[in-house]
Formats: C-alpha cells, structure tokens, sequence
C-alpha cells in the first residue's frame, strides 16, 4: 500500500506530482550579499543557512555566538562577527536583514539606518524568497512547536516527500534546523514573536500556511503581550490567512483555541480529540493508538515519553495526512522518530547520575516534562534544575505557578538570575523544603554535586546555555568517579 493518497477532493488531486529537479524557490535571482543581525537565533540562523543554499554571500553579527547554532553556521561557510560594530557592515551588504532581538540603540542598528541600507525582517524575507508558491504546514502554539513541527517534517521525509523546512531547534532526524527541500512542502515552526522592532506583528502572519496546526495557546511572552486577549489577537490574524481549501488543526475543548476560531474560520477544520480520536495510550505516553475521521487506526510506539508528546504526535499525524500521507506510515515514521535537541535529552549517565537537558521554561511546559519523566522512571528521584531566565519570568507572570510546576520533582535547584526582582524562596509554597536557591551558576553547581545520589535523574531547563551547566555537572561527577 503506499504511504502518500491524495485525499479526493481539490486541493489534493494531483498535487503529489512534484518535479524534483526543479527545487521550489531555486534562486534565479541576483545574488545578494546578505547580512543577519542576531544570526544565532535559531530562527535567524535557520534563515542564513536557507540564505546560503539559494546561493547568496552571507555574513552575520550576534552579541552570543555559541553552539549548536555557531557550529552549524560554521559548517555552511557563513562568516560570523562577534558583537555589533559597524565593522561587519563593511562592505556595504546589499540587504540587511534584523533579527527581532535587535533594538533601537544597537549600534548597528543605528548604522543601517543611518546609512538608509535596505533592510528587512526575517519573517518577510522568508515569505517573499522561500516560502512564495510552496504549500506551508505551519506548526503554532505556546508549547510543542519544535517537537511537532520536527515530528511532521520527519514524518514527510519519511514518506519520500522530501520537503524543505525551517525548525527552531535541531532535530534527531536531520542534521541541519533548516533545509530548502526538493518539493512543494514546506514545514515551518511558527512564532508568535514579533518580527522585528519595525513590525510588531507576529513571526507566523507572514508564513500564509496551507496547513495550520495550533497545538495549544495561553498566556506568555509578556514582554510584548499585555494579555491572552493580545496573542488570541494575533493567532487568529494567522487563521485569516489559511485559504478555504486549507486546513486548521486544533485540539478540542481549549477554551482560548475556541474563541480564536469562533472570531471566524473561513477554511477547512478538523479537532484532535474530535475528529481525531486518541484510542488508547501508555501512561508514560511510550505506545498509544490514533483514528483519524475515516476510521483509520494506528499504533505508535516510540522511544519519546509523556502526554504531552502523544498530543504533539497526534497533530503531526493529522497535519501529514492533509497532504496524503497514511496514518499508518505516519505511525511507523515516528517509531523512527529520534526526538530533537534540548527537549528532554540525555547528555548521558555518570556515576548512576543521568542528566536531561530540556528547553522547559514556562510553567506548564516545566510541568508536563517532569510529569513525563515520572511515568517513565516512577519511584527515582528527580531533581529539577531551573534556569528562570525568560522576559516573562523576569517580569514575575508565572512566580505564582513556577514551583507548583515543580510538584514531580524530589528536589529542585533554582538560579536567582540578574534582573529577576522577586525572590524565589518567597514563592516556594509546599516545595520550600527541597528548594535550594543559589546567586551564581558555580554556587548552585556545588549545591547539586553535595546532594545527587546514584539513580538521580537530573533534568535541567533553560531556554538559554545555563552557563554549561549540563557538562559542567557531568564533568564533575567522571571526576569524582576516577577518584
């Protein structure tokens, strides 16, 4: 049986003759020599690489260049400058693109402008140079973007459809967060972030997807955001975009997705939790079996762990089988499926210690990850380790749910960061006991090493480096283990 039907009714029929020697947005264009202002993004990063494959000259600036994003900008022969100076702008690029990190008061910044360079916004050059006449499958939410949207890309590749890409992450099963694909598909992580300094909108009304997946949707980034009522906002400015003959894919029964869609949805819609039925699932999310709305099953079996998970699962199925792919071999794509970078990874075991890096930083995320763990390893200790380090933790939004997040672990760790002007034991509640606070990564390093035990199941989360917190620990514990 093959893995790719087209589906019957337009736009479907005929849409899986796709010429491969022709990639979609092959540059026939000038070439360019584009410069990124904050390239280590891993949105803008993934946008230089794209850059570079079309075949212009690119170079980039970023006040933080670090792995993996360094390394993989490296290895595509982009040259990197450290900090802002003007310097990098030196011969003048033709086209300067900002990141939405970039500020007024950025000397570079203020040079481009200054010198009336053309310049743009990621989001906008992405839609007029790659994503222009290719079918987008847009993954959104406020958790679960990278692991959907890597999930589905996979699930594609796997198929034989070859799509292009762009991931805020690095995904298992490709070597590169972005790729420009041999077909008309194109998956895309899509942020509700603003785009730039000069356009507030969000990243994702640019992307125009023929195949929106909305995982879920609640208050965060309140840096840029005053309220739900702002991001529901902008999440149905993108469902404005999907054309009649797309798709919206959404779970049922969440409140703030309902009340997007009900602002109108003029395209074709199909609820996960309604249309698609979750049959039966693994407390530990390890094997679970989806039905799609024809009454097609499958079993899933895979090496991830956590509901969560199986609900990011469940949307990448479904928004696969928008573009004809089985959810049979959807399911046995994502038995292949080898998980993405810094979503609960293991760096490895020392001395019986295992240590995760997770990306976790908003508390429900922070919440479903241990959750997930504790399914899977139930009676060992996990210890928590937390990196409060987001403008919206800074500002204090979630300092009323941050530690009942916690509520898996055995034992938690907590950096009190610059900036952070609340007190973290001040918020504590019933984890009071187990929490340690410390001022200084090297503080709370020396706190960790004198409590972990063997069997302890160390998950760090950051959505920044935690200053190597995760190999510093693991470098200690070989250490201790030699002597």
């Amino acid at each position: 049986m093959s893995a790719i039907t087209a589906l019957g009714d337009p736009p479907f029929v005929g849409c899986f003759a796709v010429s491969l020697t022709a990639i979609p947005g092959e540059n026939y264009e000038e070439v360019m020599h584009i410069h990124f202002l904050g390239i280590c993004g891993t949105f803008m990063g993934s946008l230089a690489q794209l850059a570079k494959a079309l075949g212009h000259q690119v170079s980039g600036s970023d006040a933080n260049v670090y792995p993996p994003m360094s390394t993989q900008l490296e290895q595509a022969g982009i040259a990197l400058h450290e900090g802002y100076s003007s310097e990098a702008l030196s011969p003048e690029p033709d086209l300067v693109i900002i990141g939405n990190a970039m500020s007024r008061g950025n000397p570079a910044v203020e040079y481009v402008l200054d010198k009336r360079m053309p310049y743009c916004s990621g989001p906008q050059w992405l839609c007029d140079h790659v994503l222009q006449s290719r079918w987008v499958l847009a993954v959104a939410g406020t958790h679960g973007k990278t692991t959907t949207s890597s999930m589905l890309a996979w699930i594609l590749e796997y198929a034989g459809m070859s799509p292009g890409f762009l991931i805020g992450g690095v995904p298992g099963n490709f070597p590169v967060s972005a790729r420009l694909g041999e077909s008309d598909f194109f998956v895309i992580e899509a942020d509700e972030y603003d785009s730039a300094f000069f356009d507030k909108r969000s990243k994702f009304v640019h992307y125009r997807p023929q195949t929106l997946v909305i995982n879920n949707l609640e208050f965060d980034h309140a840096d840029i955001f005053d309220s739900l009522a702002d991001i529901q906002k902008q999440f149905h400015h993108v469902v404005r975009t999907v054309p009649s003959v797309g798709q919206v894919i959404y779970p049922s029964h969440v409140p703030a997705i309902d009340e997007v869609l009900a602002k109108g949805c003029w395209s074709q819609t199909q609820s996960l939790g309604g249309d698609w039925q979750l049959l039966e699932a693994n407390a530990d999310g390890s094997e679970f079996v989806v039905q799609d709305p024809n009454g097609q099953q499958a079993r899933i079996h895979w090496a991830l762990n956590g509901q969560h998970n199986v609900a990011n699962g469940m949307a990448a199925i479904a928004a696969a089988r928008h573009v004809g792919v089985e959810v049979a071999h959807a399911a046995e794509a994502l038995g292949h499926f080898q998980g993405v970078k810094r979503r609960l990874e293991n760096l490895g075991e020392v001395s019986g210690v295992t240590v995760y890096d997770d990306f976790a930083h908003h508390p429900t995320a922070i919440a479903t990850t241990l959750e997930g763990l504790r399914n899977k390893v139930q009676s060992k200790r996990i210890v928590a380790v937390l990196e409060p380090r987001s403008n919206t933790m800074k500002l204090g939004v979630h300092k009323d749910t941050l530690f009942d997040a916690c509520a898996e672990a055995d034992l938690v760790f907590c950096l009190q960061p610059e900036g952070l002007d609340w007190r973290l034991q001040d918020y504590a509640g019933d984890l009071a006991e187990v929490l340690t606070v410390s001022e200084s990564v090297d503080e709370l390093l020396e706190a960790l090493l004198a409590k972990v035990q063997p069997e302890d199941q160390v998950v760090i989360m950051s959505n920044g480096g935690f200053a190597g917190i995760h190999q510093r620990l693991l470098e200690r514990l070989r250490e201790s283990e030699e002597h």
